[in-house]
């Protein structure tokens, strides 16, 4: 990653189209060249951070900011190949608990075709104590 960029801005995030309280949301990305392997298809990492990064945004809009969405498991299957050019990641919760929800997405691309879809685990973390913890286990 580049000094001084944020990941959103490795990842190629043009915009956050839309959030909801109801655990909902829908992230707008520029798939790059550079993100592709052989065949200009891109590789399977930048897909499964697109789709989970939307996840997060959609367990940050139903639970607040001061929740940090630890990502316990996530499985991912690909349709088709995503090449470069704008796609739509799209997430929204399946089931929510106190501490752990389940949040399913997909990757569509400008036409609409779905070509991925994801389920993940996700564990609810109160923000302070992931920023304490982080500090502490950069200090050493």
């Amino acid at each position: 990653m580049a000094e001084g960029r944020t990941l959103s801005e490795t990842l190629g995030l043009v915009r956050v189209v839309s959030t909801d309280a109801e655990g909902r949301a829908s992230l707008e990305y520029e798939a790059k060249r550079e993100q592709c392997h052989s065949g200009g298809v891109v590789q399977g990492g930048f897909i499964t951070g697109w789709i989970d990064a939307a996840m997060a945004y959609a367990v940050i809009a139903r639970n607040g900011a001061g929740t940090v969405p630890m990502t316990l498991e996530i499985k991912v299957s690909f349709f088709a190949p995503t090449r470069p050019g704008r796609v739509f990641a799209e997430a929204w919760v399946e089931r929510h608990g106190k501490r752990t929800c389940y949040y399913e997405g997909h990757l569509k691309d400008a036409d609409g075709t779905i070509l991925a879809k994801a389920t993940s685990t996700i564990l609810l973390a109160e923000a302070g104590r992931v920023l304490a913890a982080s500090k502490a286990a950069t200090e050493s």
